[in-house]
């Protein structure tokens, strides 16, 4: 590939960035917005559903052109298609009513309400929720203000404020308790549990069927048990799953073959490296395999790559007569329990965690300062993706905390937040936005719905009729 071709990729990359971090922040908030309050939890969380779906369709495409000469023109060409198909779709769909309501374009609301909404007396009650969360005087304050006015105002907003910190809490969590790290190691699980390599990529691909798995149980579950007990029980199950992730990687390393103490087969580039939390010294054929340029054979780690060592010399003789050369993956009789706490993971991690916090993030914040909330979370969201992707590297590396000590870690941190969404988190379940705003205040505002309604409706008529027939075009 030329440097032109590769600047060409970055380019692309960084638009499709820009063009991500768009999408996850309004298609959750357009879904909620639209859906009916009894409907709400299942269609956002069949976004989370669909979004995984894409993830282990786009995995297979790529396997498919893996060996195909400049394969990845396909994988990038082809990806262009459902975005296209997606960009021609949202041309007709309409504005939310809460948008259309905040930008004064109030008869447009109720004609989009009426649209999606099977009786008047719904389009009525909804209609009337917008009008009291709403006020004309924070409407007109809010029009030609600047970014940081917004949010200063949002932050000295108290219901917003708490909602923004459980919004904020849900996302830092689903990052932190580790989907990343969990997805990066599938392959090598599958090799552990004696897969070949070709194989274990493969099956690496299949295991989003887990995860979608677990999002249909969400889907089916939002809207009877509710967010929390699902988040709280999905994160709670998480933790433990991470703790056996974690353990079979420690049985693992301790179940492999053991390190002779000969010293007729002592080389000091294998004999030991660099670590925080053990002693660094080669005692297994695991810590072999972790030192680069180091391979197994016949109870000594010496120096080699995967087809064999450097100095045959310095492999002992077995009973056959040869030695056997171990350069990729020890032998670990005990590989099936990685795959079981993988599986396990990504189940209950699809069940709540895995798009609950969107679901939450996209109801839980007033209209007034909803746009700017969701976006602040989302940003949240994958600030956290790339602290836990930038790191986890190093984290699970020997010389830091191991790959034991890293799931154990994510582990830790999820039971910890655990904890913390138990006494921040309410319950959303079947309530309106108007009701979820009415949660977070610390006194309920009695307000004189009729007064305001009368407001609105005096407001209604003096819409300019040149928006309202451009809006009815459309």
């Amino acid at each position: 590939m030329n440097s032109r071709w590769y600047g060409s990729i970055i380019l692309g990359e960084i638009l499709l960035g820009f063009g991500i971090g768009i999408e996850s922040l309004t298609s959750p908030m357009y879904i909620a917005e639209m859906a009916r309050p009894s409907e709400r939890g299942r269609l956002v969380s069949m976004y989370a559903l669909f979004m995984c779906f894409g993830q282990f369709f786009a995995g297979i495409i790529d396997g498919i052109f893996a060996d195909v000469h400049e394969g990845w023109r396909y994988m990038f060409g082809l990806a262009s298609i459902p975005g296209f198909v997606m960009f021609i779709g949202f041309l007709f769909l309409p504005e939310t009513p809460a948008w259309l309501a905040s930008d004064g374009q109030f008869a447009s609301a109720v004609l989009v309400l009426s649209s999606i909404r099977e009786t008047e007396e719904e389009v009525e009650s909804e209609i009337t929720d917008i009008r009291v969360s709403l006020s004309s005087e924070e409407l007109h304050e809010e029009r030609g203000t600047t970014l940081m006015t917004k949010v200063w105002k949002m932050l000295r907003h108290s219901p917003t404020r708490k909602a923004l910190l459980v919004g904020c809490s849900l996302m830092v969590m689903q990052q932190f308790c580790g989907p990343n790290a969990v997805l990066y190691y599938a392959a090598s699980i599958y090799e552990m549990s004696g897969f070949n390599e070709t194989t274990s990529i493969w099956l690496s691909g299949f295991t989003s069927i887990s995860q979608m798995l677990g999002l249909v149980l969400s889907v089916m579950l939002v809207e009877t048990a509710g967010r929390r007990i699902l988040i709280l029980s999905s994160l709670t199950l998480v933790a433990i799953a991470l703790l056996g992730l974690g353990m079979s990687f420690y049985i693992g390393r301790i179940s492999s073959a053991p390190i002779a103490t000969s010293a007729n087969f002592i080389d000091d580039h294998c004999l030991s490296q660099p670590a925080l939390v053990w002693d660094g010294v080669t005692a297994y054929c695991y810590d072999c395999l972790q030192i680069k340029g180091c391979g197994f054979c016949n109870g000594v780690c010496v120096q080699g790559d995967e087809s064999g060592p450097f100095d045959t010399s310095a492999c002992p003789i077995g009973e056959s007569g040869s030695f056997e050369w171990v350069g990729t993956t020890c032998a670990n009789p005990h590989g099936w329990y990685s795959v079981f706490f993988m599986v396990m993971y990504l189940i209950v991690f699809g069940v709540g965690m895995g798009g609950l916090p969107w679901l939450v993030n996209s109801e839980i914040y007033p209209l007034k300062h909803r746009s700017l909330a969701v976006s602040i979370s989302t940003a949240t969201n994958w600030i956290g993706n790339l602290i836990v992707s930038s790191t986890f590297l190093t984290i699970s590396s020997p010389a830091v905390l191991t790959t034991y000590g890293s799931f154990w870690m994510y582990s830790l941190l999820s039971f910890i937040g655990v904890v913390w969404l138990y006494f921040v988190m309410p319950e959303t379940k079947g309530l309106s936005h108007e009701e979820i705003e009415r949660i977070f205040s610390r006194k309920e505002e009695k307000t004189n719905v009729c007064e305001i309604s009368s407001t609105w409706t005096l407001e209604v008529t003096e819409i300019d009729e040149e928006k309202e027939n451009e809006y009815n075009t459309r």
